[in-house]
């Protein structure tokens, strides 16, 4: 048995192993496919906002360039976007335009908060503007993941990610346009500080419509000096020509170069997106201000705020300039460790900010789940296929042991009483016997030895029948009278050798169906067993009980012995089943009793059980149906 157990030992190590192996490696394949998901979808919340930023960029760059003049139609101040306070033209000189201005009929309408922290923005800007020209190191899109795993994704399986991602936001190229000298008119145009003076001149009941004309008539004669030489150069034409007449179709529109977009902090709260209209060797620089906090708040309200995975990620979008952290902005669940991380720097001109999704615990796939249910099937089935497989080689490896405990119980039994019979022959041939009774004596100890030998040779046959089902049992209807009778008179002369009193206890039976060798062989076999293990009790008495008990007729042979251990009450109906104890060892005995009592009564509808009484003895007790 140690070696089996040994056996089932390396066994289980050798299933254990790849299985670990196979839920290890599926966790952790899990664990990719959760941080892939996590990871793709996070992509797809930062190229959402890259869209709208690429819109905005493209909006922009659609722009006419005579668009930031301050009487423009073509848009309102904010746009709709609560983000953007306004837009701008910084001229060459320094001053500037806003379509926030806009002239009604003699008077001037304007939006005076606004145009304050513009004038003050254009101030600010144009301390910066003579370090605008200097090229700066471009800082593309990129996007970086903390952890040190190789970068798994949905798209990635199907598409190669250099070609699932474009390119967004703004074009870096200079373009050239053609314009018409009316939107040349529109750039020159007056700027905010000479338009306040003319609504200061229409307060006072100025001229103030004479002022602006006066002023365009001014620009218009400087344009027509600009447009001359410009279609000099470009045309090569006759400079002598004086008229603007003279010129018409694509002669009237002339050049100008557009730089990409790009932004400069103004401040710590307003960053400037412009681009560069350069006309003549004169720089105009035309744009948005956009508000920073408004900025982030609007990106985190639309693309993050109310989608599910605001519950369980943090985002954090930053703003830096130069390296200096300008602003700072989360939403989310607050991060306690970097589980997960993933960034995003957007490209030019927003190169300035940094988006960052983190989250503490990757939420669990549906199929983590079904996983985790289907490793714990398969691993009881294994533990209990194993348990299986080591209690049916211990039953195998048990019965095997008591057969052999068998054959030798079986020698020994009939070696005594033929020894017995033998010796007594002897003692008859040899005269040894002097007188009738002694002879009377002999006899009468051959007739019971002959008697045990014959009930243990029955009992080997018997159970040999009922191990290979060939027992036919003869079921016929009685009261249990005549069993009873011959049973005491087998047993009624070893009752009084051995000093046991046998009490009876019957109630009126209806006839029920038996087989009646059986049941004599089934009570021999427990009052016998009874005589063997009581003869050292101080009360030598057997009490038989048959009474009726709803649908069954029961019956109870209950003793003053030793009793039988706890352990042992369900096993000693097993087959060559001896418990092991000193009693036993002394008793003999070869197994095969109870277990063929067991067997009789099944095969005759019935059961069979085993209870120690509350003071000395056991009770052995037999159920049989009573119809």
């Amino acid at each position: 048995m140690k070696k089996l157990k040994i056996l089932i030992f390396i066994f289980c190590i050798a299933v254990s192993a790849p299985f670990t192996y196979f839920a290890l490696q599926a966790h952790k394949n899990l664990e990719k496919e959760e941080r892939a998901e996590l990871q793709y979808f996070a992509d797809k919340l930062f190229d959402e906002m890259e869209e709208e930023l690429t819109s905005l960029i493209t909006r922009e760059e659609g722009r006419a360039i005579d668009a930031y003049n301050f009487n423009n139609q073509m848009f309102h101040f904010s746009d709709n976007l609560s983000y953007i306070l306004g837009y701008l033209q910084n001229n060459p000189d320094g001053s500037f335009q806003t379509p926030a201005v806009r002239i009604k009929s003699d008077s001037l309408a304007f939006r005076r908060e606004q145009m304050d922290e513009l004038t003050k923005i254009n101030d600010a800007f144009n301390k910066k503007r003579s370090f605008l020209d200097e090229p700066k190191r471009k800082n593309p899109s990129q996007i970086l993941v903390t952890n040190k795993k190789a970068r798994v994704s949905f798209e990635g399986k199907y598409l190669r990610r250099s070609s699932a991602k474009k390119k967004r936001v703004s074009p870096q190229h200079k373009r050239v346009e053609y314009v018409s000298i009316e939107q040349l008119m529109s750039i020159v145009q007056p700027d905010h500080k000479e338009l306040l003076e003319m609504e200061r001149q229409a307060r006072i009941g100025g001229p103030a419509i004479s002022i602006f004309n006066n002023y365009i008539t001014k620009k218009l004669s400087e344009l027509n000096n600009l447009r001359m030489q410009t279609y000099a150069s470009i045309y090569e034409r006759d400079t002598s020509k004086d008229s603007w007449s003279e010129f018409s179709g694509d002669n009237d529109k002339m050049q100008v170069e557009v730089d990409p977009m790009r932004a400069v902090f103004v401040d710590d709260k307003h960053v400037f997106i412009f681009r560069r209209i350069i006309l003549n060797n004169q720089i105009y620089r035309q744009g948005a201000v956009v508000k920073v906090q408004k900025f982030l708040e609007h990106l985190i309200n639309t693309y993050f705020k109310e989608q599910p995975m605001s519950e369980f990620t943090n985002l954090t979008l930053s703003v830096r300039d130069e390296g200096k952290n300008i602003s700072t902005l989360r939403a989310g669940v607050a991060p306690s460790s970097t589980g997960f991380v993933l960034s995003r720097s957007f490209p030019r001109p927003f190169s300035f900010l940094t988006a960052r999704i983190s989250c503490n615990e990757i939420p669990g796939s549906s199929g983590r789940r079904t996983l985790n249910i289907m490793l714990f099937v398969v691993a009881a089935i294994i533990l209990m296929g194993t348990f299986a497989i080591y209690k049916s080689t211990q039953a195998v490896v048990d019965l095997s042991e008591r057969r052999s405990g068998f054959v030798s119980s079986v020698t020994h039994e009939l070696k005594t009483p033929l020894s017995n019979i033998r010796m007594y022959i002897e003692m008859l041939e040899q005269g040894i016997a002097s007188s009738p009774e002694r002879e009377q004596e002999y006899y009468r100890i051959l007739g019971s030895e002959s008697s045990r030998l014959s009930r243990l040779i029955n009992n080997v046959l018997e159970f040999s029948k009922l191990e290979k089902k060939q027992l036919s049992l003869n079921m016929q209807p009685g009261t249990f009278e005549e069993v009873i009778k011959e049973f005491t008179d087998i047993l009624n002369e070893k009752l009084k050798l051995e000093g046991f009193s046998l009490k009876i206890e019957k109630e009126d039976l209806k006839p029920f169906k038996y087989d009646r060798e059986a049941m004599i062989q089934i009570l021999i076999n427990l009052v016998e067993n009874s005589i063997k293990f009581g003869k050292t009790s101080d009360k030598k008495r057997i009490t038989l009980s048959i009474k009726n008990e709803k649908k069954y007729v029961k019956i109870s042979i209950s003793d003053t012995g030793p009793g039988i251990p706890a352990h042992a009450l369900k096993k000693i109906f097993d087959d060559f089943y001896r418990v092991d104890n000193s009693l036993t060892r002394k008793t003999g005995g070869t197994g095969i009793g109870l277990a063929l009592v067991k067997n009789f009564v099944v095969e005759m509808g019935g059961s069979v059980s085993a209870s120690n009484n509350n003071g000395p003895g056991c009770t052995i007790t037999l159920l049989l149906p009573a119809a």
